[in-house]
């Protein structure tokens, strides 16, 4: 825990510090404040929980009536459920899958993940332009895909690291050396298995490979790589995210893969890992002009990496306007104008700007994780409804890739 005197002094002496040594301390002292603030909203362990669901919510993720939900959790001994001083059922993320489970045994359709000859679905979600919802986007599809039965991995590729702290692992304090991806995907004799690196998480189907500054090496280890003579194909650095996550085949139906923000070759090789893209972009003109720079650079950097024998076959790539106000002209005409571009492949369902996805933000919580009682309820509704509908799009192009309707 920080001292808080001398936080103080070093915040009253700027002037005989050099600019690393204050920006050292600003983080230090940053650092220290933020682990405060998040003990004390996850108190007594600093670790987060997630809420429990009514009956109609149960109802509404499984596609059955409240009244069924009700009678399952009271007269089947495999369904499990607490009642509430008001005799209402609540049912934990667990319990919900116990049902599902149930529900599956005569009807298969209620278990959605992978069956035989489905592949692994490797989401990754891009984009280098700072803002444009890039991680607000994967931690939503993770999460809605759990909450709808399927396996997933979440995998945190941005040193930022958002994600992760999102989901309950602060990158500063939570996640050492060599227990991100880059322990599975280093160079070196310190190499270690992935399986390692994947963190259990309170979301229960949901697990997270963390990310942290450590990330940050494999650009710096890379160049140096490329220049050893004795490395093989299979050891190129467009082939070791892929190679680390299908050790994890057997484990998970969709992996979502939070892409740095910049086009470097950790971005490259989550690419090349990827079976599908999804692309954010903010609908303002100088966004988009950035994202043309940057599908420009990708197109570039991608056909060296084919040429080399990188795998670029995708079940399917798509563009998600994200942070959108209905009443803004200027935000229409250029959606529009995307759609008139790219016809289907801009996803027709947006991730509008809601003051309930920033309100469930300040406490590290998603719109999934925030109750509809600690909001103005149309609010709430409005950004889960929106949320919701970029979600199912995303997961009928999951089945259209396995062959389901």
């Amino acid at each position: 825990m920080p001292n808080n005197n001398a936080i103080a002094d070093k915040m009253r002496k700027p002037e005989t510090l050099s600019i690393d040594e204050t920006i050292g301390n600003d983080s230090a002292i940053l650092s220290g404040q933020l682990q405060i603030l998040f003990e004390k909203l996850f108190s007594p362990n600093a670790r987060k929980d997630l809420r429990r669901f009514s009956s109609t919510e149960v109802a509404r993720l499984l596609g059955v009536t409240d009244s069924y939900v009700r009678h399952l959790a009271a007269q089947e001994e495999t369904v499990s459920s607490e009642k509430s001083a008001s005799g209402r059922r609540t049912f934990s993320l667990e319990e919900i899958n116990a049902i599902r489970r149930h529900l599956g045994k005569t009807k298969p359709s209620y278990l959605p993940g992978r069956r035989p000859g489905d592949h692994l679905q490797v989401i990754a979600v891009t984009n280098f332009k700072g803002g444009s919802g890039k991680t607000t986007t994967a931690i939503h599809v993770a999460q809605y895909l759990a909450l709808r039965g399927y396996r997933v991995l979440a995998v945190d590729l941005d040193p930022q690291a958002s994600m992760s702290a999102m989901l309950g692992f602060q990158p500063e304090f939570d996640v050492n050396d060599n227990e991100t991806l880059y322990g599975a995907i280093r160079y070196d004799e310190h190499q270690r298995p992935v399986e390692e690196v994947v963190r259990q998480t309170y979301f229960a189907g949901l697990d997270l490979i963390p990310g942290n500054l450590e990330l940050h090496e494999f650009e710096h280890d890379t160049p140096r790589a490329l220049a050893d003579n004795e490395r093989t194909d299979t050891d190129m650095f467009f082939m070791r995210v892929g190679n680390a996550l299908s050790l994890l085949d057997d484990h998970y139906d969709v992996v979502v893969i939070d892409c740095p923000p910049t086009l470097g070759f950790l971005t490259l090789s989550a690419l090349c890992a990827a079976t599908s893209v999804l692309i954010t972009v903010h609908p303002q003109m100088l966004d988009v002009a950035s994202m043309n720079q940057f599908l420009a650079m990708t197109s570039d950097l991608l056909a060296v990496v084919k040429e080399a024998g990188g795998n670029l076959q995708y079940d399917w790539m798509r563009y998600l306007v994200t942070r959108y106000e209905a009443n803004d002209g200027p935000q229409a005409q250029i959606v529009a104008f995307l759609r008139s571009l790219f016809n289907e492949r801009v996803l027709t369902s947006m991730m509008v700007k809601s003051t309930a996805v920033s309100d469930a933000g300040l406490s590290k919580q998603t719109i999934y994780e925030a109750g509809r009682e600690t909001m103005h309820r149309q609010t709430y509704d409005r950004a889960v409804e929106a949320m919701d509908g970029v979600n199912g799009e995303v997961e009928q192009l999951i089945r259209a890739a396995w062959g389901r309707a």
